[in-house]
């Protein structure tokens, strides 16, 4: 090893060697930058290489070639590689909140980090404590198990070596579950009787708006951004697009006639409006009812903390299947829970569609019977007053 003076003044520190019969030179830096210590440890390394039968010019292009690709390799461009193979397959609910949560919580952190040198200390620290810190726990596990699938495809298409996110397991609080307020079988005619009466004075589109949520027992955002464009009234049949529900698949919602009579009185009421949703708002019929509207109209019935428009969903499972008989799997079916099974994934969305049909009409014709009994004993058909 020696320091080369070039006739400009400027020192650079030099090896030479010979490697299979050829002389060579590598340079190791300038000097003062690089001391002698480090020049010196610089060329035992170079030795050391030579002695294992490497050449310490071709491992110092390939560690430079290795830089660039690593900066080249960020988490942000293996992120962004990684959603569009697997956009395709989602909903554009799903696309829409993974991509949204990683441009809030992960990229303004990690996203320009090569993903190769990112490990659990960092990612726990740098992203998931600072959702954490937030209280948003349900988030921070979510964003841990979606940055987990982008690592898991970057050692698939070798960017990277590991998922470090495997090492974080028990490292985040976990999310207490919460059940949403739901009415007991028990307690709807308390419930429908203060529907009936209207003491709170809702607007007869709330009432309908509860009456349908209950009859159907769709999620809320499902039925506010209800249009009609969606319905097959002749053939008694809404069909709720794949962007909108939980599963992205489209899911299909027998109508009662009970149902069918309020989406009647709903379009003699909005028909003058042209507007698009079957519930539009009160101060802007262009857009659709707010979450809100139901949500209040529930509380102001006297029932807040004890029901929920999500609450119509457990209400009417438990009474589907308790007063009515039908088998776990049917109302499952109509509630269309995302399945964790591949092999339920794949069912149909018509799957026991004859017989939710039925279901739908006669758990219909059980709540008419609890509005007015008399009319289901004998056997008349009731439309829900609103």
């Amino acid at each position: 090893m020696y320091l080369l003076v070039n006739p400009n003044g400027s020192k650079l520190w030099r090896l030479k060697y010979r490697f299979l019969g050829k002389e060579k030179l590598l340079t190791f830096g300038p000097y003062p930058l690089t001391s002698l210590a480090e020049a010196r440890e610089s060329r035992d390394i170079a030795k050391k290489l030579l002695a294992s039968g490497k050449d310490p010019m071709t491992h110092k292009r390939d560690g430079r070639r290795l830089a660039i690709r690593n900066a080249n390799n960020t988490f942000q461009a293996i992120a962004t590689e990684w959603v569009e193979k697997k956009r395709k397959g989602w909903s554009v609910s799903h696309l829409a909140r993974v991509k949204r949560l990683l441009e809030l919580d992960v990229y303004p952190h990690i996203g320009v980090r090569p993903i190769v040198e990112i490990d659990a200390p960092e990612l726990l620290d740098t992203v998931l404590r600072r959702i954490e810190k937030r209280g948003s726990l349900e988030i921070a596990s979510k964003t841990k198990q979606i940055c987990g699938m982008i690592f898991r495809y970057g050692v698939a298409t070798g960017k990277c070596t590991r998922d470090p996110s495997t090492d974080l397991k028990g490292a985040l609080e976990t999310q207490r579950t919460t059940h949403y307020p739901a009415l007991e079988i028990k307690e709807i005619p308390e419930f429908l009787t203060a529907l009936e009466q209207n003491k709170a004075r809702l607007y007869p589109r709330t009432q309908r708006a509860i009456k349908l949520l209950m009859l159907t027992f769709v999620r809320t955002t499902e039925l506010i951004h209800a249009k009609w464009s969606e319905f097959d009234l002749e053939n008694a049949q809404w069909e709720i697009p794949a962007e909108r529900m939980k599963m992205g698949k489209p899911h299909i919602v027998p109508l009662s006639r009970q149902v069918l009579a309020l989406l009647k009185e709903q379009k003699e009421e909005t028909g003058c409006l042209n507007t698009e949703w079957v519930l539009p708002g009160f101060v802007n019929h262009k857009k659709p009812l707010s979450n809100n509207t139901i949500l209040f109209a529930i509380g102001n019935l006297g029932f807040k903390g004890r029901m929920t428009g999500h609450g119509f969903r457990a209400l009417a499972m438990s009474t589907i299947k308790e007063k009515l008989g039908y088998r776990h799997e049917v109302v499952d079916r109509q509630l269309a829970h995302a399945h964790k099974s591949k092999i339920d994934r794949a069912y149909d969305r018509a799957k026991f569609l004859d017989e939710r049909k039925k279901m739908m009409q006669e758990y219909a014709d059980y709540i008419d019977g609890i509005v007015d009994p008399t009319r289901q004993a004998k056997g008349k058909v009731l439309k829900m007053r609103g």
